[in-house]
């Protein structure tokens, strides 16, 4: 059996936080009309770049692209294709009577 040549990743705190500060900034430029659920999703590179991207919905619910989906392909077509973390974020809505979960 061949042995995988993948590799441990550890994030740095600031890392960390630039992946989810960038996944906040790419939900800013979600279309999703028919769900109103915005998500933002951030990839980072190998080399250190960090790659966004948004969910982009349709009419038809089978043309609809997730945020992960959209910064993968955005990456992969310029030519980036190692990874090291990736960041999801969405803005969930205050359910009424629901328990407060600190």
């Amino acid at each position: 059996m061949a042995l995988s040549s993948a590799r441990a990743w550890v994030l740095s705190v600031n890392d960390r936080e630039r992946l989810i500060k960038a996944a906040f900034e790419a939900k800013e430029n979600t279309y999703s009309p028919y769900s109103k659920f915005p998500v933002g999703a951030a990839l980072l590179a190998a080399d250190g770049t960090i790659i966004k991207g948004a969910n982009i919905e349709n009419a038809s619910y089978g043309g609809t692209v997730c945020a992960e989906r959209t910064a993968v392909v955005k990456a992969v077509s310029d030519g980036i294709r190692s990874f090291i973390g990736l960041a999801v974020v969405t803005c969930a809505p205050k359910i009424t009577g629901a328990p407060h979960i600190p």
